[in-house]
C-alpha cells in the first residue's frame, strides 16, 4: 500500500511534468519540419572535380573518409547512393576481430534500414535480441524493448563485429563512384587552415597525397587524427576482458543478461547461433595481468561465484581455454569539436560512452544519417568557411540520440559499479526497484536504451521520478531523522552522478536545442550547376 502510495505521488509530479515536456517536444517537433531536414534524394552532385594523389592523374573526388568501420562504411554508401565521388582510406580491409562493436540496439537498427543498409545483418549469423534481463542478489528484472509497433523483424541485432563490417564495405565496394582502398593516414593535409585532403601511406608503403573539398574522419577510438579536429578528454573508469562461450544457453531465449555484482557488472549475450560473449567489467585501478596467470584468478576466484548456474561449466571453461581472453578499455569521451573549414569529425573518433549498454552503433548511425541528410542539398562544396559553418547545426541535431544514449550509459555504468558506500547501494537497489515494477517504468527506461525514444527530457524524467520512488522506499514506513539522512544522501549521490554527465554533453544543446544559432543553419547557396 505504501508503495502504491509513493507511486501514486510520483505519477501525479511525472504528468505535470509530462506537460511541459509534451509542449516542449511539440515546439521542437514543429520547428525540425521547418527546418526541412527531409531533403530531396535527387543527385546533387557538382560536376566540378578536383585532383587526387601523387603522380596518379586527375581524379573527381568530392569526399575523403578516413575509416571504413561501421560510421566510414556507412556514410561512404549513403552518400555514393546520392551521388557523391567518394574515396575511402582504411588502414586494414581484413575483417575486424573485436569483442566490442557487436550489438545493435532496434534504434540502431532502424537507422540502418533508413541508410539502405538493412540487409547486411543477414548471412553473418546474427541473433535476435528482445531485451535483457537485469540480476542482482538472486532476483531478477526482465527489461524489454517496446518493439509492439514495429514489425517482427525489428529488433536488437547481435554479431560477431568482422562480419558485419565485411558486409558494409562489400556494399560500399559495389558502387561505382566510390572507391576503397587499404592505407593508412598519416596526417591532415592543411592549406592556409583549410584541409584540402590527406597524407598516406598506401598498402605497399609508399607515401601519398590525397584531395578532396570535405574529408570526414571516422578512424576509431584509438584515433590518432582527433587531436587536428577536437578538444578529446579522454577518461577510461574500467575495462572490459572478454571471451567466448560455447555449449551453453542463457535463461531466456532472445534476451542478454547484465549481472549487477561485486567487484563488477558481468554481461552475457549471444553473438551467433552457437557462441556467447562474456564481458566483466573491470575497473581500471584493478586490472589483473593475462600473461602471468592473474586474470584467469581473478575470474575463477571473484567473478565465477557470481555468474549464472546455467553458464557457470562453459565460464570457467571458456577461461581456462588458450588465447580466449582479450581485454578492451571502456573510453568515455564527450564531443569537443573544434571547427575546421575542410574536415568533419564523426563516430568514435569524435564521442564515446561508456560500453556496457552497447548504444555506440547506434549514435554512429544516428550521427550517419544526420550528416547525410544535411549534405544532400548541397551542389557544390567549394566553399569550405561556409560549408564549416552550416555544419555546425549537425553538433545539436545529434544531441537526442547521441545525448540519451551516452548519459543513460555512463549513468548505468557508475550506479551498476561496485562501492562501498551505503549510499550508492541504496541507488543500485533504487534502480533495480524501479525497473522491477515494470510497465511504464521499465519501458520507458528500455525505449531510451534502444534508441527508440531518443529524448534527454524523458531521461531526466525518469531519473526524477525514480529518485522520488528511492526516497519513499527509504523512509518507509515512516519517517525518522536516521531515514531522513539516508534519503537526502540517496539523491546527493544522484545528483553527483547525473548532472556532471549532463554537463559533459552540453545543458544547451541537450535540453534548449532551440536557443542554439547553429540550429537554424540553412545550407549556403553553391554555384549553380
Amino acid at each position: 500500500m505504501a508503495e502504491q502510495y509513493i507511486l501514486g505521488v510520483a505519477g501525479v509530479i511525472a504528468l505535470l511534468l509530462g506537460f511541459v515536456f509534451l509542449v516542449r517536444s511539440w515546439g521542437l517537433s514543429k520547428l525540425k519540419r521547418a527546418a526541412s531536414m527531409e531533403f530531396p534524394k535527387e543527385n546533387c552532385v557538382n560536376k566540378n572535380g578536383n585532383s587526387e594523389g601523387e603522380g596518379e592523374g586527375v581524379g573527381t573526388t568530392e569526399i575523403i573518409i578516413v575509416g571504413a568501420g561501421v560510421a566510414g562504411a556507412a556514410l561512404a554508401y549513403s552518400l555514393g547512393k546520392d551521388g557523391r565521388r567518394v574515396r575511402v582510406i582504411e588502414r586494414d580491409l581484413n575483417a575486424p576481430n573485436r569483442i566490442a562493436g557487436e550489438g545493435l540496439m532496434p534504434g540502431g537498427f532502424l537507422k540502418l534500414i533508413e541508410l539502405g543498409l538493412g540487409d547486411c545483418v543477414d548471412k553473418i549469423d546474427a541473433q535476435q535480441i528482445l531485451g535483457y534481463t537485469l540480476y542482482k542478489d538472486g532476483k531478477d528484472a526482465p527489461i524489454s524493448f517496446p518493439l509492439e509497433k514495429f514489425q517482427s523483424h525489428v529488433s536488437a541485432k547481435n554479431f560477431h563485429n568482422g562480419r558485419f563490417v565485411q558486409r558494409l564495405r562489400k556494399k560500399v565496394a559495389s558502387l561505382h563512384n566510390v572507391s576503397l582502398e587499404q592505407g593508412t593516414v598519416t596526417s591532415l593535409l592543411e592549406e592556409n587552415g583549410i584541409i584540402k585532403g590527406v597524407h598516406y601511406k598506401n598498402k605497399s608503403g609508399r607515401m601519398l597525397t590525397a584531395y578532396a573539398l570535405l574529408t570526414v574522419v571516422c578512424d576509431g577510438c584509438f584515433s590518432n587524427l582527433r587531436h587536428s579536429l577536437c578538444n578529446p578528454k579522454v577518461d577510461i573508469p574500467s575495462y572490459f576482458v572478454g571471451f567466448l562461450l560455447t555449449n551453453c544457453k542463457l535463461p531466456n531465449e532472445k534476451y542478454g543478461a547484465l549481472i549487477v555484482a561485486d567487484p563488477s557488472p558481468i554481461l552475457f549475450y549471444p553473438i551467433s547461433s552457437t557462441e556467447i560473449r562474456c564481458l566483466v567489467d573491470v575497473p581500471s585501478q584493478n586490472l589483473p595481468s593475462v600473461s602471468n596467470g592473474e586474470m584467469a584468478h581473478y575470474l575463477k576466484t571473484l567473478v565465477a561465484p557470481k555468474v549464472l548456474p546455467e553458464v557457470y561449466n562453459s565460464f570457467i571453461s571458456a577461461i581456462e581455454r588458450k588465447d580466449n581472453i582479450r581485454i578492451m578499455p571502456n573510453k568515455i569521451m564527450a564531443g569537443a569539436p573544434r571547427l575546421t573549414p575542410g574536415a568533419f569529425l564523426i563516430g568514435d573518433a569524435f564521442n564515446m560512452r561508456h560500453a556496457i549498454t552497447g548504444g555506440g552503433m547506434t549514435v554512429a548511425l544516428s550521427d550517419v544519417v544526420i550528416l547525410r541528410d544535411l549534405l544532400r542539398p548541397l551542389h557544390d562544396l567549394s566553399d569550405a568557411s561556409a560549408i564549416c559553418k552550416y555544419l555546425e547545426s549537425f553538433y545539436t541535431l545529434r544531441k537526442p540520440m547521441s545525448s540519451t544514449i551516452n548519459t543513460l550509459a555512463n549513468v548505468l555504468h557508475k550506479v551498476f559499479s561496485a562501492s562501498s558506500d551505503p549510499a550508492m547501494e541504496n541507488m543500485q537497489q533504487t534502480l533495480f526497484g524501479y525497473l522491477k515494477l515494470g510497465r511504464f517504468f521499465s519501458s520507458g527506461v528500455s525505449a531510451m536504451l534502444s534508441g527508440l525514444c531518443p529524448r534527454p527530457l524523458s531521461l531526466a524524467f525518469h531519473f526524477f521520478v525514480m529518485a522520488i520512488y528511492g526516497v519513499g522506499q527509504l523512509l518507509l514506513p515512516f519517517p525518522s531523522p536516521k531515514r531522513l539522512l539516508d534519503g537526502a544522501k540517496l539523491l546527493w549521490v544522484a545528483s553527483s552522478v547525473f548532472l556532471p554527465i549532463i554537463h559533459s554533453e552540453g545543458v544547451r544543446q541537450t535540453f534548449f536545442p532551440l536557443t542554439v544559432p547553429a540550429y537554424y543553419r540553412a545550407p549556403p547557396k553553391g554555384k549553380k550547376i
